[in-house]
């Protein structure tokens, strides 16, 4: 196991006493929060139930690596990854293949980082000779042998695709096309391959003159016949009820009732709500759907494809420690009464306990800023923009800002409000002003800088606190809140820290694991969550240069994970695979249990 495995990290299981019930987030606020653990306890008899080693590494398009290998799955039958590589001029999966691994191969450097490889990719698959546009996802199912690709079309509001592929034989064979909605981020299959799911998150354009429905596509496959066209959910049914919805804690942000490039703007529920990803449930009963910017999860019932939204409300700051500065001089831990993190999920998960169905959510967050041409600033301010930048342009919407640059009610007074405090967190504009003064009695920042469990009916379970945040920053110290491409220290507390993103459950002996992958940091928390009830922290691994001013090496910006059972794997151990998308590298950590 690599130095920094931090296997001595066990010592902050005392962290893991998070448990909490809380109520369905219809009054827009979440249930009790348990205690975030103790400081200064020694810990010394804890332990990690885990041995975990990097085995296996590659690094797709070495020269420019950001982008070729974000999203990963794995064919369990022929013992070989894939991943989306984008980062060249078309659209292309890789498949590495996974039955072997010399592991003198991957040496560590003077601070313990493995920077070589010993996987490569043995066969390209190119996507555009038979599907156009982008590539987003990719699925594999081990019932028919198939691949499904999610292509998204290069203009705003145009149909996307899934491209299907016979992965039977050594070569993948283009099977077919099928339309779904606009802009497939995500794509699954039920497990027993005969439903296709994608969760079409349609974006807007620059400046909002088009913005498709978000949905969700359901591709039926009958005896291995994939169907030819695919069913539409929509939210349309829904238009009528923003209001009820914010109630239950659903965010709506957009510039609706603005002139922009000459276009009156109304933005309707079914144009704002954007799926993200989706997990469904063990017994294919149902569908979880995040809505990420909305802070929302859908749940689609697969036996009559109804549809239901829950809000997921709102975590309490004011018993938590966070640092909300990247101006404070490093790690500055406090609480702040009237903060509150919407939990934006990204990558979602599901499992079962005593035959009922949990939700996972990797807690990231994400603003919303859209910028459209112009010709210069006087066009870009008097076509209805709110700003101008040389690079990006004219700016038509942004929900985003600083905590400094909003007036404060009287009971923030205990605020300085600046870069020692709170003045440089990057909180929502759509929320907070409860009596529409101009003055914000609640702050709402971007995300939950945690991973969460849910029940069926919206209610949190579990919440991982403030553990990231404080695990991070005990290991990393003056590296703390680190990005992805600099090493710098302190610099994500302002904006996220950590940014827990990439999210993988996997059952290792009779126990289930969830990896929770950090964007920013690289790095990779596991916690034992066999009982939602009682979660507990295991262990942080990582393998990433941190020295302040150098250039940074090893594993970057996970963003996609796959667990592979002992059963399924070359080693006869789990499998972690995990697709870095800044360093452009898939790595395969073996976990085991001692």
């Amino acid at each position: 196991m690599l130095k920094r495995s931090m296997l001595a990290l066990s010592l902050l299981s005392i962290l893991t006493g998070c448990s909490l019930e809380g109520d369905d987030g219809k009054d827009g606020l979440q249930g009790e929060q348990g205690p975030a653990g103790q400081d200064g306890v020694n810990g010394t008899n804890a332990h990690s139930a885990l041995n975990i080693h990097l085995i296996g590494r590659a690094v797709l398009n070495a020269q420019s690596p950001e982008g070729a290998a974000e999203i990963v799955a794995y064919q369990a039958a022929k013992k070989r990854n894939f991943a989306i590589n984008s980062s060249g001029d078309s659209a292309v999966v890789n498949i590495i293949p996974a039955d072997s691994f010399d592991r003198a191969a991957l040496v560590k450097d003077n601070e313990g980082v493995v920077n070589g490889t010993n996987l490569a990719s043995a066969i390209t698959v190119s996507l555009n000779e038979h599907s156009a546009g982008d590539a987003n996802s990719i699925a594999i199912d081990e019932n028919n042998e198939l691949l499904a690709v999610a292509m998204a079309a290069k203009t705003t509001g145009d149909a996307g695709l899934i491209a299907f592929y016979d992965i039977s034989g050594d070569e993948p064979q283009f099977i077919k096309n099928v339309s779904v909605g606009a802009l497939p981020d995500m794509v699954t299959f039920s497990h027993d391959g005969n439903k296709v799911l994608v969760a079409n998150e349609g974006e807007p354009n620059g400046d909002y003159s088009i913005d498709p429905e978000g949905s969700i596509s359901i591709i039926n496959i009958n005896d291995g016949v994939i169907a030819d066209t695919a069913i539409s959910i929509t939210f349309a049914a829904y238009n009528d009820k923003q209001a009820e919805l914010e109630e239950l804690g659903i965010v709506f942000a957009n510039p609706t009732g603005r002139t922009i490039n000459g276009k009156l703007i109304n933005t309707t529920v079914a144009m704002d709500l954007e799926p993200e990803y989706i997990s469904i449930s063990k017994d294919n009963k149902f569908a979880y759907v995040s809505l990420q910017e909305n802070n929302a999860l859908a749940i689609v019932n697969l036996e009559n494809n109804s549809l239901e939204l829950k809000g997921l409300g709102f975590k309490d700051w004011s018993n938590l420690l966070i640092d909300a500065s990247d101006k404070d001089g490093g790690v500055n831990f406090k609480s702040y009464p009237g903060l509150y993190g919407m939990y934006q999920p990204d990558t979602i998960a599901s499992f079962s306990w005593k035959g009922a169905n949990f939700i996972v959510t990797a807690n990231e967050g994400d603003a919303r800023e859209y910028f459209f041409d112009t010709a210069d600033e006087a066009d870009c301010i008097a076509k209805g923009g709110l700003d101008y930048d040389e690079d990006d342009g004219c700016l038509s919407y942004i929900d985003e800002t600083r905590a400094k640059d909003l007036t404060l009610a009287s009971n923030f007074d205990y605020l300085n409000n600046d870069n020692t405090d709170i003045g440089r967190l990057k909180v929502t504009t759509v929320k907070g002003d409860e009596d529409n003064d101009g003055e914000y009695e609640s702050l709402y920042a971007y995300g939950a800088r945690s991973f969460s469990i849910w029940d069926s009916n919206g209610m949190v379970v579990f919440d991982s606190g403030d553990q990231i945040s404080r695990i991070t920053a005990s290991v990393h110290g003056e590296a703390f809140n680190n990005n992805e491409d600099e090493n710098a220290g302190d610099t994500r507390s302002d904006d996220k820290g950590a940014e827990p993103e990439a999210l993988a459950l996997g059952t290792i002996g009779e126990r289930t694991f969830a990896f929770i992958g950090l964007e920013r940091m690289g790095g990779i928390m596991v916690f034992d969550i066999t009982n939602p009830y009682n979660v507990t922290f295991q262990d942080y691994f990582f393998n990433r240069g941190l020295e302040a001013g150098a250039e940074i090496t090893g594993d970057l910006a996970p963003e996609g994970m796959a667990f592979i059972p002992a059963e399924q794997s070359a080693t006869n151990e789990a499998l972690l695979v995990v697709g870095n998308e800044i360093s452009g590298s898939i790595a395969v950590w073996e976990i085991s249990t001692k």
